[in-house]
């Protein structure tokens, strides 16, 4: 070969080097097909407090800070924040990031966020409420003042959702719900909804513009479809139709332990299921008992508590899957204690005896309002709560519930008309003042407490506390106080934890990713095969 036509030959090479170079991207293309018994209620980060879409919106919605995958607050489009005065945060927003309409993400977006968050409508107010004023500095440095001092700020903010202040004022969607917002987005996140048809597909595909080039996923395009039905949910895993399917249900498990070609992945979730107790009402609904509410007495809710047998439900219900506990709060929870995770006591023969000693010898008979398909294997749960509750004379009647496809996840309550209730919640914050002032605190305060307290539970001594807590910016004298509140609320048996319940995902064998605890699929973590 002539030294003319070798140099000819490797610039042909180099050419068609460069041109499959150009088509690795597609040749690299990695599509996830993923199901989940729910679809998305909205595109509209401000419109659901439904924790599911909560979760796939974190796909293109971003806020200032986060939660990584062991559920621990992470910077996000804010770099830094600091807190120069008690009620004074300074937020320095990461700069090069843009939307995925390519506009830039300025401290203007984050003000038009908050304000927004406001707006009639929002299902946020209380995370914008955080915040008296959201000050510009600069494009990327924004003053946040609170009205009170408020030590877990950038916790609450992670809830806040960054939207584009032109895009938004340019489909008319400063109010919330608006058509256009309900089925389009232009977030910051990792992928881009590309198509969105409610009830049958959504189509999502990679922002190549992502400012973190870091995260691990090699995912290029997301096909995700609402599946309802359990069965349908597996039969499409294990044909090969679905590399995902959330949740897997109990009785499926062992089916696909025998599949070579899927996988399940369990862990405990961030959230514990509990029995809250009816003290609201002077007399019971739906007892035998007219006069007065037994529930009332600590001697009979503690006789309850000791008549349920939490580590037999784990075993003979849950597979031994789930993790009892002693607290309503999950170890993930900022604030939590080791000594939170003993579960209360199961003694059939004291429970007898404080039954009699608060003057109930005969039986009587109590309603308890039980999800039907809402949690795992709640059903079974429930029957079981009724036959041990037999054993100290109390008659349990199940309530009818509505379908878990059309319950609203973290809805505020009414007051309720039953004696025991089947509940499950956490804390979107992840911290443990949370729960204190939606789920525990005296309902009906100024401040929007209790707005999920079924029970009307009410002690004003953990009220007092909470209140502290939520001053408190020592995280030491802070988790002190935590530890106090808890220890109260479990001494007085109004929340009777049960454990926590275990998650369930089919995941096609190859598929690499972090199950987080909340049980949200953390699109950055996924690496298809």
């Amino acid at each position: 070969m002539t030294p003319a036509a070798f140099i000819k030959h490797i610039a042909l090479a180099a050419a068609l080097m460069l041109i499959l170079g150009s088509a690795a991207p597609q040749a690299d293309a990695k599509t996830l097909r993923w199901a989940h018994q729910y679809d998305l209620t909205s595109m509209d980060p401000m419109a659901t407090d439904d924790p599911f879409t909560l979760g796939v919106q974190g796909w293109f919605y971003e806020a200032l800070t986060g939660f990584d995958q062991d559920l621990k607050l992470i910077p996000m489009l804010a770099e830094s924040w600091d807190k120069p005065e008690p009620t004074k945060w300074i937020f320095h927003l990461r700069k090069g990031v843009r939307f995925h309409d390519g506009s830039p993400f300025t401290a203007d977006d984050v003000i038009f966020s908050w304000q927004r968050s406001q707006a009639a409508g929002s299902v946020i107010k209380n995370v914008g409420a955080k915040a008296l004023e959201v000050r510009k500095i600069d494009d990327h440095t924004i003053e946040v003042t609170t009205p009170r001092h408020n030590p877990i700020l950038a916790r609450d903010w992670a809830l806040l959702p960054i939207m584009s202040k032109s895009w938004t004022q340019k489909k008319q969607a400063e109010h919330i719900g608006k058509p256009h917002v309900r089925l389009h987005e232009n977030g910051t996140g990792p992928f881009k909804v590309i198509k969105r048809q409610p009830k049958v597909q959504t189509t999502l595909e990679r922002y190549k513009g992502y400012w973190n080039k870091g995260i691990p996923s090699n995912v290029t395009e997301v096909l995700f479809q609402p599946i309802a039905q359990g069965s349908a949910r597996i039969a499409a895993l294990v044909g090969g139709e679905m590399d995902i399917v959330m949740p897997v249900p109990f009785q499926n498990v062992p089916q696909l332990e025998n599949e070579p070609s899927v996988q399940v992945m369990r862990k405990p979730q961030a959230r514990v299921l509990f029995i809250s107790m009816n003290q609201r009402h002077d007399t019971l609904p739906h007892s035998s008992i007219r006069e007065k509410n037994p529930l009332k007495d600590k001697r009979v809710r503690q006789a309850i508590s000791l008549a349920i047998d939490t580590q037999a439900i784990n075993q003979s219900i849950m597979g031994g899957w789930a993790k009892p506990t002693g607290t309503i709060i999950a170890p993930q929870v900022n604030g939590y204690d080791v000594s939170f995770s003993k579960p209360h006591a199961f003694d059939i023969e004291r429970a007898k005896k404080l039954m009699l000693d608060a003057g109930y010898s005969d039986s009587f008979s109590i309603r308890l309002a039980c999800p039907n398909g809402r949690y795992v294997n709640d059903q079974a749960i429930c029957q079981a709560i009724v036959q041990m509750l037999a054993r100290i004379n109390i008659r349990v009647e199940l309530s009818d519930q509505a379908p878990a496809a059309a319950i609203t996840h973290d809805s505020p309550v009414a007051a309720q008309d039953t004696g025991l209730y089947l509940q499950s919640w956490a804390p979107a914050s992840m911290d443990a003042a949370s729960v204190l002032h939606t789920l525990v605190s005296c309902r009906g305060g100024a401040s929007g407490a209790g707005w999920l307290n079924r029970s009307g539970y009410c002690n004003q001594e953990i009220d007092a506390l909470a209140l502290k807590i939520g001053f408190e910016a020592d995280q030491v004298r802070r988790n002190i106080m935590v530890k106090e509140a808890f220890s109260m609320l479990r001494n007085d048996y109004s929340y009777l934890p049960l454990h926590q319940p275990p998650l369930l995902w089919g995941v096609r064998q190859g598929i690499r990713l972090t199950q987080r605890a909340d049980n949200v699929l953390d699109i950055r973590s996924v690496v298809m095969p």
